[in-house]
């Protein structure tokens, strides 16, 4: 179990980061530049909404191929769609307040009012998206591993735990599969309690 952790903990944190930073660079600049860029971008997320994400990651795992990071790199690349479709929101509404234009007027250049003024904004709804995109990468993980084309043996993985375990349900011998769906449940409900309260504490507005 607690070698089966460090795959779980592992690819949440590989997601959240590959998913910023993909969805951070196209949300800021598809929302504040506008124009043709931002209808271009918003064609392509709305591509990649249509996709069911569990496909999309089994699509491009068999393409990487098995293996360890080949699934942390899948489950990374179809998680940024949802930080660029909130960041895109959250920075068209705050470019229009008078504290931007005053920034433009003062002769500000693009990047610095991205980085200093607008950036500092989205610090609450990021944590609580990337918190969510966590949990949604151990679920992820553990889905794949129990279809079989996740982290390979002799890989551990709770995923891979509750695939190999699941018939001793009714030999009685359930906690073989129990505990490790008990523990991916407990870790995805802590972070999702933890980015709830980390936006709450860092939240500018407040």
């Amino acid at each position: 179990m607690i070698i089966g952790s460090r795959v779980s903990i592992s690819i949440g944190f590989v997601a959240v980061i590959i998913s910023l930073v993909i969805g951070l660079l196209i949300g800021l600049s598809s929302g504040y530049f506008g124009g043709w860029f931002d209808n271009l971008i918003m064609w392509i997320i709305n591509v990649f909404w249509a996709i069911p994400t569990l496909l999309l990651v089994i699509a491009i795992t068999i393409s990487l191929g098995k293996g360890f990071w080949q699934v942390f790199i899948a489950v990374g690349l179809t998680m940024w769609v949802e930080v660029a479709r909130l960041v895109r929101g959250q920075v068209r509404a705050v470019k229009e307040k008078l504290f931007i234009q005053s920034a433009r007027v003062l002769g500000f250049s693009n990047s610095r009012i991205l980085l200093n003024h607008i950036l500092p904004t989205l610090i609450g709804p990021l944590i609580v998206i990337l918190a969510a995109n966590f949990a949604s990468a151990i679920l992820i993980e553990s889905g794949l591993s129990f279809l079989g084309i996740g982290v390979q043996p002799p890989v551990s993985s709770w995923g891979g735990m509750v695939k190999d375990h699941f018939r001793y349900l009714i030999l009685g011998k359930e906690y073989l599969a129990i505990l490790p769906g008990l523990a991916i449940m407990s870790l995805v409900l802590s972070f999702m309690i933890l980015g709830n309260s980390l936006r709450d504490a860092f939240d500018v507005r407040n």
